[in-house]
């Protein structure tokens, strides 16, 4: 998405960062394991939503899969689909898969945090973040975007720790076409990645706009021919460049291991 619309369970340390991720694991109660692109939860129940949900404070999903129906059954990176869940101010949404169709994912309406959420197929986007200042995504994991995962329309920062992405364009993205522009940042930490053998995003940020990534312990699995991009820059949608530096994509070799 673009434009802004409307205004475990026992858990494995992660003392490897993502690199042992991909040991197998089981999931006891309904807190999953530290994300694999491997390793995916097993939902206790589907449940389908045919309207959005709204959701403040805390949710707890218990691991059932949500997927659209009746309106909100669209798949594809048609514009302005409404979402599966919209969070409110402050709330968390936790221990959630959501499968095909993804419709527009997770609408966050301001600062909010996503728990151990898991995106079996992702629709437009599998979240949006529009009008708070803090964002936190931990655990889970993404796969089948044929776009962008997550999508910042909102100013302030998004930290993303302990996730899985794979068979995707971009993992994040700072809107280069937003009808009102922030400056933006955005935290990757612990993060394993697959490749597919054709080019992918992990960030993409407007450098004209002095967008900071910051990347640490990125795991990128089945890219031999280097096809995944870790720092993409724009100036608002026009490619400008890639790689490391020390203004707008501060990261460097030892932050990324390929396996």
């Amino acid at each position: 998405m673009t434009s802004p619309a409307k205004p475990r369970a026992r858990r494995r340390a992660l003392t490897g960062g993502l690199a042992a991720l991909g040991l197998s694991s089981v999931m006891v109660t309904t807190l999953a394991p530290p994300a694999s692109a491997a390793t995916w939860p097993t939902p206790t129940g589907s449940q389908p939503v045919s309207s959005t949900i709204q959701v403040s404070g805390v949710r707890d999903g218990g691991m059932v899969r949500y997927y659209g129906s009746g309106d909100l059954a669209g798949d594809g990176q048609e514009e302005g689909q409404d979402p599966i869940f919209e969070l409110a101010a402050g709330a968390t949404l936790k221990n959630v898969i959501i499968g095909a169709p993804g419709a527009d994912g997770i609408h966050c309406e301001g600062n909010c945090t996503l728990q151990n959420v898991w995106w079996e197929d992702v629709g437009e986007d599998a979240a949006t973040f529009r009008g708070g200042s803090t964002y936190t995504v931990t655990g889970g994991g993404a796969k089948k975007a044929a776009d962008k995962v997550f999508q910042h329309n909102g100013p302030g920062t998004l930290n993303i720790s302990d996730f899985a992405v794979s068979e995707f364009k971009t993992l994040y993205r700072s809107c280069g076409d937003c009808s009102t522009q922030y400056t933006r940042k955005v935290n990757l930490s612990n993060i394993e990645v697959t490749g597919t053998g054709s080019t992918a995003r992990l960030v993409g940020i407007n450098v004209n706009r002095n967008d900071v990534a910051t990347l640490r312990g990125i795991t990128i699995l089945n890219d031999s021919g280097r096809k995944v991009i870790p720092c993409q820059k724009y100036n608002n949608n026009t490619a400008v460049g890639t790689g490391p530096d020390s203004t707008n994509c501060l990261y460097s070799s030892s932050d990324i291991t390929y396996r």
